[in-house]
């Protein structure tokens, strides 16, 4: 019964934690660490060793992420990310490493434990950061691409500071026997450095070939077979055995499951291995960040709370101020210069690890050990926090004091249009062409500068600044066309223009139907949902597909339009910014109708006269 019940806490812990914390915005990773806290230090449910073991078995799914990061870079792409990888990466370790290791040995430590705990910290957590980028949609961004950056560098540092830390070792090694704390070592231990250095190139170099001329045949052979728990158990094996492979000969796990990943990203199963292992990767990240809050000693906490939190503020202060600078030099754009400053400022998961090999080779004390460690745990609970004060409070402030100066505007426009995303694009095409002023607002210099080069009067600037929306025209402009690209921003930025420019119509881009809510109640007079009508589209084509006369599809897609925009209207009373019981159950009232009306054949003639539609050659060219 042990093993299910502890199943049982950590999976229920892990679905109430997750879901109110993402009710209220705080994103999963902070919730699986409330989980692990609740269950650990408050309840005393699991803790100790126990908590060791969960955690070294839950960093298999970092490896498992680095992997599925891996799928999603070619190796054009790393090339064209060298001088970040090298260049800014490198930067971070090195200065970062110096900064915290003066700051160390300016409060009495020799020079060795100082070095220890200066390049031990200066590490990020990939885990965290990483998941945090990919759920919030920032990865591709300047700022996400330069963390990951950074994290795969760190993730390669890792090698030599292992293989430094006894050389720094000043007390008496502690014997390891395979326990908590300790290192196996790599079956290259012993011998030269240059045969240790062939050996892994060797290791890296059969990974690639075996990636190319081993793993794609072997991997048809299996899809032939058809059966998909064979498919998703080779998925994993070829995880595992890179992972082990470099383990074994003392390079990181995470690192050889990201070059097999890489090898691996342009091969014809590379999005079906991704459904395959993702799963994987968010339930072992999940219990890692468990293990992690279930670990923190809040006795010791609470006996050394000044030490420990000012350290943990210490390293984030440093790291942030180190990483804000690097930003600065390489001239990222002001917004993703404190993505990346206040991303990366935690402690990284690494600590557990080198600290816990430092201890046990006598590097340092076991006793500093652990006050370092929970200050490690501390940094990585405040790092959601972090991205929150980014996201809430930062984020809307310092896109409107970027660097670049806003635009001049000449000439105002009848209509005024925010964002040149895909939207923005066609709307601007198509009132150029009825030979309309426009003027389009984008923050985006680069987007800017190709719409200026296609003949679309376009200029860099803050659609939210008073100013820049009265330069453009907008309190003598007809319309004004709400089309940025982040949901937030959208219903701030119509919020706005209904309240300092009440005379202008309204027409706004809603995501989905409770945006278009939020929308309406923002001020919004005309409101369209953006993949609405081309949903319909291709769900027309797609009856068509399945043989259903042009006719009739084209029936059944009015029919369905119909009954969605009277849906619209009766859910609107029970929207309260959140779905409600009420909501819901109005929404499967009218999900039931729409079933009814749909099989209904009394469609045909009833919904659209004869002479709405005729089926032709030009609606219908392949049949």
């Amino acid at each position: 019964m042990g093993f299910f019940q502890d199943a049982f806490i950590y999976l229920l812990a892990a679905v109430v934690a997750v879901t109110v914390s993402h009710r209220l915005g705080l994103g999963s990773v902070l919730g699986y660490l409330f989980a692990g806290i609740a269950i650990g230090p408050v309840l005393g449910y699991v803790g100790g060793s126990e908590t060791e073991t969960v955690k070294h078995f839950a960093e298999f799914g970092v490896v498992i992420m680095l992997f599925l990061i891996g799928l999603e870079l070619e190796p054009h792409m790393i090339w064209r990310m060298r001088w970040q990888l090298l260049g800014l990466g490198g930067l971070q370790v090195a200065l970062t490493t110096i900064a915290l290791t003066a700051a160390v040995m300016a409060v009495g430590f020799a020079w060795q434990a100082a070095l220890v705990i200066g390049m031990t910290l200066a590490l990020s957590s990939t885990a965290i950061v990483l998941q945090t980028l990919n759920e919030k949609g920032w990865m591709r961004s300047r700022g996400g691409q330069s963390a990951f950056s950074v994290l795969l560098f760190q993730d390669i540092a890792v090698i030599p500071m292992l293989a430094v830390l006894p050389l720094l070792a000043v007390g008496a090694p502690v014997p390891l026997d395979g326990g908590e704390g300790g290192h196996h070592g790599s079956i290259l231990e012993g011998y030269p450095g240059w045969f240790q250095t062939l050996v892994i190139l060797a290791t890296i170099a059969a990974i690639i070939l075996a990636g190319r001329f081993l793993v794609r045949p072997a991997f048809r052979l299996i899809a032939a077979a058809q059966m998909r728990e064979l498919f998703t158990a080779a998925a994993l094996l070829i995880v595992v055995s890179t992972a082990l492979l470099m383990d074994l000969v003392g390079v990181s796990a995470a690192l050889g499951a990201f070059l097999a990943g890489v090898v691996l990203s342009t091969s014809e199963y590379r999005h079906a291995l991704e459904s395959d292992i993702d799963p994987f990767k968010g339930l072992l990240l999940g219990l890692f960040f468990i293990s992690v809050g279930a670990g923190i000693d809040f006795g010791l906490l609470f006996s050394e709370f000044f030490l420990i939190i000012g350290i943990a503020v210490g390293v984030i202060l440093v790291k942030m101020l180190i990483l804000l600078a690097l930003a600065g030099i390489f001239r990222m754009p002001w917004q993703d210069t404190w993505m990346f400053g206040l991303g990366l400022a935690q402690a990284g998961e690494f600590a557990f690890v080198l600290f816990g090999f430092a201890s046990a080779s006598g590097a340092l004390a076991g006793s500093l050990v652990e006050i370092l460690i929970l200050s490690v745990a501390v940094t990585m609970l405040l790092t959601p926090a972090l991205f929150i004060l980014f996201e809430r409070y930062v984020a809307p402030r310092t896109v409107s004091s970027a660097a670049r100066p806003a635009d001049e505007i000449p000439e105002p426009g009848t209509v005024v249009i925010a964002g040149v995303g895909r939207v923005g694009q066609i709307i601007a095409r198509l009132m150029m062409a009825e030979n309309y002023k426009i003027v389009v607002l984008d923050h985006d210099p680069n987007l800017v500068e190709r719409m200026r080069e296609t003949g679309v009067h376009s200029y860099y600037g803050d659609a939210t600044r008073p100013d820049l929306l009265e330069a453009a025209g907008l309190g003598e402009a007809e319309v004004f066309v709400a089309a940025l690209d982040d949901q937030a921003q959208q219903t701030a930025l119509v919020r706005h223009v209904a309240e300092h420019f009440p005379k202008c119509r309204i027409v706004a881009r809603a995501f989905d139907r409770h945006h278009l809510y939020e929308l309406e109640k923002a001020g919004a007079h005309a409101i369209e949902r953006e993949a609405f009508e081309g949903a319909l589209a291709l769900g027309k084509r797609t009856l068509r597909e399945l043989g259903l006369h042009p006719y009739q599809a084209e029936q059944k897609v009015r029919a369905f339009r119909r009954h969605d925009i009277q849906t619209v209207s009766i859910l609107r009373e029970y929207w309260t910014g959140g779905m409600g019981k009420k909501y819901v159950t109005a929404v499967r009232e009218r999900l039931d109708e729409l079933m009814q009306v749909m099989r209904s054949d009394r469609l045909a003639g009833k919904n659209m006269p004869d002479k709405d539609f005729s089926p032709s050659r030009k609606e219908d060219p392949e049949r």
